[in-house]
């Protein structure tokens, strides 16, 4: 019985490797969402905005 259970956890933790490598695996989502590639770009005017006032002010 021992050897039973020395075998069988190998073989669960490569079931759990190949639900893994398959969920690893799976194709992206999609990243189409206009409202939010809108508040990216806004926020990165905003930050290019205040590194620009930050360096004609000497800092």
């Amino acid at each position: 019985m021992a050897a039973l259970a020395w075998l069988i956890i190998p073989v669960v933790a490569a079931v759990v490797a190949m639900i893994w490598a398959s969920w690893a695996a799976r194709a992206p989502r999609a990243t189409g969402d206009p409202a939010s590639l809108a508040e990216h770009q806004r926020f990165r005017a905003a930050m290019e905005r205040s590194t620009a006032a930050s360096e004609s002010n000497g800092q």
